[in-house]
This record gives structure tokens, sequence and C-alpha cells, in this order.
């Protein structure tokens, strides 16, 4: 059944009355448990004491601060909204007992340290599911939790490498390249929230068996995400290069460079064709039969690739994009963020969202892509402080006073009981994942 929701500012959406104990760091579980929180769930973000979430640390830029205070960085900012944080260390009895406490009662546990490390403080699934079969636990890790590679550290520039993504990313001839936002962490913490909502359901709607234990890495989730360029592969024997904006198996389907900037251009199927012809003023090239379908024109793309970068380096990118779009052809030019987030449609649909902070002012952050006709996703808490929620957190579980100064007496919490102050970079029990 699903937990009792422990908000006192009250929650809605489809997770409310969901409980998610958030004991991820970095990027790829607070960007899961970030988008449950969304959704409506309560999420309580573990952190160790004193210093907290790493990227607490990763600044600037920040939101607020001013000479002697750094404020709060901007990286942390983006994906810790909806959320409560206590300071626990989960490495003492103590804290471990307490974490065990909040576990008997959660729906969800998140965590992403090297495999193995909850278990060795005897939180590990098997551990927790004696205090509550019901309970999911997501494990996210960069290897998984079997297989050679298990104990090795992963970061996502090495997933984006090992995973293949930089082998096709980058310019023909040139250096593999990074994509500009970590897409292995994001990609697997979109997993494991799809796996977290599928469990729910199953234990919801299912043969009753209860809880169960997810395993989601970033290795798997690269391997995943190739796709149709995987397919290529096992379809052609030949394992796809790098070709820069381009499209393997459709053209044109690129960015083509034009007098002041640079345009793309969609035409991801044959009716786009003759249209792209005409807004050119290029009645020949419809009449070329080495362009006349799809298939013939990937076939001859240097050809055609020749014929079209000549047309566009003649046009400003207004002129490009004000021909392409009188003729309906699919195309952008290539934005920045300023461009993105003053876009109105971006503006229309909810995406660019403030939110008030404490003590860094109005913080922004993109909004959740997630629209619900009945019970919407909402922004009901400021990403917190450091320890903001500690006291308030343990006193709703049943802790009294007496409880917390013994817990900071053995080092599981503050002497303050939560700070409420962002710390550095931690150290110890480092993430598996980012």
């Amino acid at each position: 059944m699903v937990g009792e929701a422990r908000s006192p500012e009250g929650s809605s959406g489809p997770l409310s009355g969901v409980t998610v104990l958030d004991a991820s760091r970095v990027l790829v579980g607070p960007f899961c448990t970030m988008q449950l929180g969304d959704l409506g769930a309560e999420v309580i973000k573990i952190e160790r004491p004193g210093e907290g979430d790493q990227t607490r640390g990763w600044y600037p830029p920040s939101f607020g601060g001013g000479a002697d205070d750094p404020g709060e960085s901007a990286y942390y900012v983006s994906v810790n909204r909806n959320k409560r944080s206590v300071e626990l260390n989960l490495s003492t009895d103590a804290g471990a007992a307490v974490f065990r406490d909040l576990a008997r009662e959660a729906d969800v546990v998140v965590e992403n340290f090297r495999v193995g490390t909850m278990a060795d403080w005897g939180l590990g699934y098997e551990d927790l599911r004696e205090v509550n079969p019901e309970l999911i636990y997501c494990g996210i890790s960069g290897y998984g939790e079997w297989g050679p590679d298990r104990d090795k550290p992963a970061y996502d520039i090495m997933m984006q490498a090992r995973g293949g993504l930089m082998s096709i990313t980058g310019i023909e001839g040139g250096a593999p390249v990074r994509i500009g936002v970590a897409l292995a962490d994001i990609g697997a913490g979109m997993y494991a929230t799809q796996a977290i909502l599928a469990a729910l359901l199953d234990r919801e709607l299912g043969d009753g068996g209860g809880g169960q234990k997810i395993d989601v890495s970033l290795l798997d989730g690269q391997a995943a995400w190739m796709s149709y360029m995987a397919a290529n592969y096992f379809a052609s024997g030949e394992a796809p290069g790098r070709m820069g904006s381009k499209h393997p198996n459709i053209a044109p389907y690129q960015a083509f460079e034009t007098a002041d900037g640079y345009v793309v251009v969609a035409c991801s199927s044959d009716p786009f064709w003759p249209p792209l012809c005409a807004a050119l003023d290029r009645p020949d090239l419809l009449a070329d039969d080495r362009f006349e379908t799809n298939t013939k024109r990937v076939r001859n793309r240097e050809a055609l690739d020749a014929e079209l970068e000549a047309e566009f380096a003649e046009l400003t990118t207004e002129q490009a994009l004000d021909a392409l779009a009188e003729h309906d052809v699919p195309a952008s030019h290539v934005r920045d963020m300023a461009e993105v987030f003053d876009d109105p449609q971006i503006e229309a649909r909810g995406m660019r969202v403030e939110m008030d902070h404490p003590t860094a002012g109005t913080v922004e952050m993109p909004g959740s892509p997630m629209h619900f006709s009945r019970s919407p996703t909402t922004y009901r808490r400021h990403p917190p402080l450091l320890g903001e929620h500690t006291t308030a957190v343990l006193r709703e579980y049943g802790y009294e006073d007496a409880d917390i100064e013994r817990l900071r007496e053995a080092g599981a919490i503050p002497a303050d009981g939560g700070s409420g102050t962002s710390g550095s970079e931690a150290d110890a029990s480092k993430p598996d994942a980012e």
C-alpha cells in the first residue's frame, strides 16, 4: 500500500502519497528523484553532515551570494527541487539505524554509492526488505551489480566513451566529442524513474509480491540508447563513425553553414524534398535522378552535400529560414540557452521555472516536461539548504528531543541538528556515478 505523504505543505500529482528516501548524490540519482518529486512524491534527501551533495560546492555560477558567500550552486539547484534535506551519517551505527526507521515507512529508496557500500552499512536491499517488504529499492551504478567491472568507478564522460556515444559524436575525421550535458547520467536517471514507476504499479496491481530491487547502470543505459546506430551495426557489420550533424539513414538531415551562422534542415521523408528544392530555387536538383528518393540521396550524399552547401552559403540564416518556412520545410537555427529560454513556446509550456529561495532570492531552472490534465506536476519546495529539515523530519518520524540529542552525540547528525548551509565537495564513500 502506498504510504501516507509526509508533507506539511501538502502535495499533489500522480505520486502524491509516495515517500522516497533519496540517498543519491551529484546527478543521476538526484535527477531521478527530482522527477519523482515533481510528480508529487515526498522526497527526503539524505546528505553527509557538514558536506552534503558534492554539487553544493560546484560553482561558479551560483544564485545569490556575495563577497563571503558563494551562494547556491546552479548545478545543485538544477536537480534538487521538491525535496527536504536531512543530514545523516550513514556510516555510523546510529545514522544507519535512523535510515532503517525512515525506510520502514518509505515506498522507495534510491542510492548511487559504489556497489556494496549500502550493504556494508547494513542498508542494502536485503537488510531493508526485512523491515519493509513493500519497499522499492533502486541502486544506480556505473556498471551494474554484476559483471567483471562492477567495482570500477564511473563518470559520465567515461560512459559516453565506453558506451559508444562519443564514437558517433563529432565531425568526420575529427576528434571524438562529449555531448554538452551529462547524457549518460541523465539517461540512467530516466531509466531509473521508469523502473521505479513500473515497480510501484506492479506492487499495487501485481501478484502480491510486494517490493523489489531495481539495478540500473549507466553503461547499460548508453548501450540501450545506441538504438538504431547499434541496429545499423548489427545489420551491416560495420561500426558507424562520426558524421557531424548528419544522419546515417536520412539525407538531407543536418546543419548547413550560412553566410552568418548555421541552419538545420530535417528533410525526414521524400515529401519534403520537392519543397526544399523549391525553397532554394533549384528545380534541377528535383529533376536529378541521383536525388529522387531518400535511398538515392543517402547513397549520393557527397554530391548532394556539395550542392546544398553551396546554396546555403549564399544565404543569411534569416533568409534561409524564411525561404524554408515559406515552403513548409522543417528547419531551425542553432539556438543558445538565452534563445531557448526566451522562446514564447518554451514560456507557454511552463518550461522556465522560478522559485523563491530563503538565501539566494529567486532561482531559475528548467521545468518539468510532464503535463497532466488532472494531476499536474508541481514545484512545491525550493532546492533545500543542507540539513534544512533534519530536526523536523526526525520529529515527524517520532524522534523526541532526547533521541535527537543522542544522535548528535553519536555523530549521526550535526551538533546543531541541521546546518542549513551549503557544504563543500564530499570525499568519502563516493557515488558510483555522477
